[in-house]
């Protein structure tokens, strides 16, 4: 087990030191399939199709059945990407698959507008059926109705706009409402909107006005793009990239929910992030990667990390996302985001300000049973729970929520882990970690001792399932599409299970000892 210990920090160790090269995703189907279809090639692509055939599911469409809301965008990217592949192998069939799928699904926006929508749907997903409709004839695919009004309302402020900023959140979707390059300009890593998606929408109207300097710009960033997938495949991109605050801020903040952060075999990696961000961090604060807006989630994050390390952070950077007494994530949003305002609750309980407000708003989004789950930055409900119970207890020794624990506990699936889906997942499992370590110091002796029991199960599902270096692929976090920051994500597994194995490890102990 000491041996173990000392190999999770080393890798962590490895992680930290790595975030300067932009950031590690994992591969996206609706990126991918959106840079295939604007190539304007198929030759020279083939692994890259092929790789895109290889993720359609059984039931013909794309993305996880646990989470329907977000197969759309994906699928609907897909298939018009392979409706041109015709003579590769194995394209027709998807084709033909994907409209099957897409005939028989449920529409989510037939009615309504859920609050978890994945980013840009109001744009990309009408956008798609005015596609397939003029590609494929007016099957009956769905019309996704109640985006409409969305969509027609985001034209509209685009049109009084000559040119959106560089970094401007509207350019992350720009491939979806984009025709003429003249209304955007690749920031300095030559992204629109750190999105490949946009960026090679944006490069293929380029292409034909002539501008050749910044085709090259593109063309170089969708291959940088391309490596912080992993895949090897020329072609296959993430959902976002580069993520060089958001990377390292949340593998920070992730080691301080887990005991870590002071930890002295990641001194000086912590030390190097802490200096970057204290010196990227303006007046203005930070967004998800350098050249992209600033807005209140990266920003709070990076307040309460650079406080952790005993830096003088500055709040004022936050107040500019405050709205009454919630903070938006970025101004003109459609819906405030729990996370976001929990982790500006964090921010100033450590800073030590007032935030009677924000702490009364993130008290009233539990759903009945005491739990988050309303949260459209990431899937599962464990993400914002974890981060809540360390916000609300922040700063507060007396604090407790038996109705909160209870529910955690009870979550706990037979095999030991937690998951949103159909299964458990490490990284789901570490955040019902992170929120359980807080409780339990503030329970007395028969609590502790049930807790302790709940993670020496816990613990023992993680080391059957734990592999050095391994790379996480499950997607939990909502972009377009549902993806993984894979960095991020392999930083929560092994801080949740450094921390399983001090707390749990004496009871395993205990129960072998016991065996006859």
């Amino acid at each position: 087990m000491n041996a173990l210990s000392e190999q999770i920090l080393s890798e962590l160790r490895g992680l930290l030191s790595e975030m300067s090269d932009g950031g590690s995703v994992g591969p996206s189907v609706y990126d991918t399939a959106r840079v295939l279809r604007f190539h304007g090639n198929v030759t020279g692509r083939q692994d890259a199709y092929a790789w895109l055939i290889a993720q359609q599911q059984a039931d013909g469409g794309w993305g996880s059945a646990d989470f329907p809301l977000f197969r759309h965008a994906p699928t609907w990217a897909a298939l018009l990407a392979l409706q041109r592949a015709d003579p590769l192998p194995g394209a027709a069939d998807a084709v033909g698959a994907a409209i099957r799928f897409l005939q028989v699904q449920p529409d989510p926006y037939a009615h309504a507008v859920a609050e978890d929508a994945p980013i840009g749907a109001e744009l990309i997903l009408p956008q798609f059926c005015g596609e397939a409709a003029s590609l494929l004839g007016d099957a009956a695919f769905p019309r996704h109705p109640a985006l409409l009004p969305l969509r027609q309302a985001c034209l509209d402020k685009l049109r009084a706009l000559a040119m959106l900023p560089s970094g401007h959140p509207l350019l992350h979707s720009w491939e979806a409402w984009g025709t003429s390059p003249t209304t955007a300009y690749p920031d300095d890593e030559g992204s629109i909107g750190i999105s490949p998606a946009a960026t090679a929408a944006w490069r293929a109207y380029a292409v034909t006005r002539g501008s050749t300097p910044q085709v090259g710009r593109a063309d170089a960033y969708l291959q940088m793009a391309s490596r912080a997938t992993r895949s090897g495949i020329e072609g296959v991109v993430p959902n976002v990239w580069p993520i060089n605050v958001f990377e390292p801020c949340w593998s920070l903040y992730t080691l301080h929910l887990a005991g870590l952060f002071a930890h002295p075999a990641l001194a000086e990696p912590v030390r190097v992030i802490v200096a970057q961000l204290d010196a990227r961090l303006s007046v203005r604060g930070l967004g998800p990667a350098l050249h992209f807006a600033a807005d209140a989630d990266d920003t709070a994050v990076a307040l309460c990390v650079l406080h952790l390390a005993g830096r003088d952070a500055a709040v004022n950077a936050l107040r500019h996302f405050e709205i009454g007494e919630l903070f938006v994530t970025f101004p003109g949003e459609r819906n405030a985001s729990v996370s976001t305002n929990i982790h500006a609750l964090h921010a100033l309980r450590l800073l030590g300000k007032p935030a009677a407000g924000t702490s009364a708003y993130v008290e009233a989004n539990r759903n009945p049973h005491g739990l988050w789950d309303n949260e459209k930055w990431h899937v599962s409900w464990l993400y914002p729970t974890a981060h809540a119970v360390a916000a609300l207890a922040q700063g507060k020794p007396q604090w407790r929520d038996e109705r909160a624990l209870a529910a955690l506990l009870q979550a706990q699936r037979g095999d030991g882990g937690w998951g949103a889906g159909r299964a458990s997942t490490f990284e789901e499992t570490a955040y019902a970690l992170f929120a359980l370590r807080v409780m339990d110091e503030r329970e007395k002796t028969t609590g502790r001792r049930r807790i302790a029991q709940v993670v020496a199960r816990a613990l023992e599902w993680m080391l059957a399932r734990h592999a050095a270096h391994a790379l996480p692929k499950t997607p939990l976090w909502i972009g377009k599409e549902l993806y993984c920051p894979t960095r991020v994500v392999r930083v929560a597994e092994l801080a949740g299970l450094w921390l399983a194995l001090r707390w749990g490890r004496p009871v395993l102990t205990e129960r072998a000892g016991a065996t006859p």
